[in-house]
């Protein structure tokens, strides 16, 4: 007969191997060690590296060699402190370069702060004086009024009349940011990937870009870039920026490929959810030529926290060239964008023409087909493809 002590070390030691059987699960080639120096250390994920893919995916340029294209690599455009990025020690809003984010940053001034100081204040002077006047030596022998009607009256039409004041111009900003781009406006489709940035142009042609983080010059592995100051600020700066035109138009569209993300730019005033099998639509008018940056801000993931946003404004002719250097196309004077952007998998769906034409005939198994696999996943990132997952 076994011990109690001995049987309890086999029975540890078999569930310790069967565990490992399971956890192990089916052989796969290893992977190249990845390099875990700096903050992404603690993003490794199976199946994820950390280096920087490069953009084969996207659409090669027409003119490799065009100096336009120093915009997607080394900027042509520095981005400058204060303007487009957050400041070290500073707890402000950003400098607002949109109608919109005008517009917001103004009710932040003129609305909301001094209301919120006002009550602030309020509040605090009524605790301050209750304390003094109503503590034990001033005051042994407590009211015992249980009724004001000036009071009630007063504390419920103060948060009426505060709520009115807030209430009007944010319905107005509101409507403002879901309001559809107008025609000939530029259209950005913005798409989010486990965790990386893919961008489309479909007025141009439909051309495609990546963007990834810069790594420092410690983490970098051999044969990538890594971040100057001329990129813009740690962890912000990507190896492709997104090229938009100043004082056109923008109509932003963001989906996703496997998580929901958030395309999101202070300086824009921009926060727009990017939802797998969705489409999100807003748009904005950049006022002024810069380099503006923006995060992810919807957790989606492990390396939820690099995924920058780089956007440079150009002038018209400036983005017209970068197009074409790209390989892309320029809408012809006059015309106007007709791109219809379609729900994703709607390509394969049957027209509404070609629905009603259908005769209404009972159901025929014959014609039922296995619908398209969809090509979205929450995990599962092929290995070995970095951060592109394509």
């Amino acid at each position: 007969m076994l011990t109690t002590g001995l049987k309890s070390i086999l029975l540890a030691a078999g569930l310790a191997f069967a565990g490992g059987a399971f956890a192990q699960g089916p052989s796969v080639a290893p992977t190249a060690p990845v390099a875990t120096a700096g903050p992404q250390a603690s993003a490794n994920v199976p199946g994820a590296s950390n280096i920087t893919p490069t953009t084969a995916a996207a659409t090669p340029p027409a003119a490799p060699n065009s100096p336009l294209l120093a915009m997607d690599g080394a900027p042509a455009m520095s981005p400058k402190v204060g303007i487009g990025q957050p400041v070290d020690g500073v707890m402000y809003l950003q400098p607002q370069v949109t109608a919109n984010g005008n517009r917001a940053h103004h009710m932040h001034d003129a609305y909301l702060f001094p209301v919120i100081t006002a009550v602030s204040l309020l509040v605090l002077g009524l605790l301050v004086w209750v304390v003094i006047r109503y503590r034990a030596a001033a005051n042994p022998t407590p009211s015992r009024t249980s009724h004001n009607t000036v009071i009630e009256v007063i504390w419920t039409l103060a948060p009426v009349i505060m709520l009115v004041i807030i209430a009007v111009p944010s319905i107005g900003l509101l409507q403002a940011q879901f309001k559809p781009a107008p025609k000939g406006a530029v259209t950005l489709k913005a798409i989010g990937n486990q965790w990386y940035w893919s961008y489309q142009y479909p007025d141009n042609g439909g051309f495609e870009i990546t963007a990834n983080m810069l790594k420092e010059r410690d983490q970098i592995a051999k044969g990538e870039r890594a971040r100057t100051d001329a990129d813009g600020p740690r962890l912000l700066a990507s190896d492709n920026r997104v090229v938009l035109p100043v004082g056109v138009p923008i109509r932003l569209i963001t989906t996703a490929n496997d998580v929901i993300h958030s395309w999101a730019v202070p300086a824009f005033w921009i926060k727009l959810d990017a939802v797998p099998g969705r489409l999100n639509e807003t748009s904005f008018t950049i006022d002024k030529p810069g380099v503006y940056f923006g995060q992810c801000s919807e957790l989606c993931g492990a390396r939820h926290a690099f995924m920058p946003i780089a956007v440079e404004a150009v002038p018209p002719a400036q983005f017209a060239a970068w197009v074409r250097a790209k390989g892309g196309t320029m809408p012809a004077a006059g015309h106007l964008s007709d791109k219809v952007i379609p729900q994703p998998g709607a390509a394969t769906a049957p027209s509404r023409d070609a629905a009603t034409a259908a005769p209404a005939a009972g159901p025929n198994p014959a014609a039922i087909s296995t619908p398209a696999p969809i090509n979205q996943r929450a995990t599962g990132n092929p290995a070995g493809l970095g951060n592109a997952g394509h």
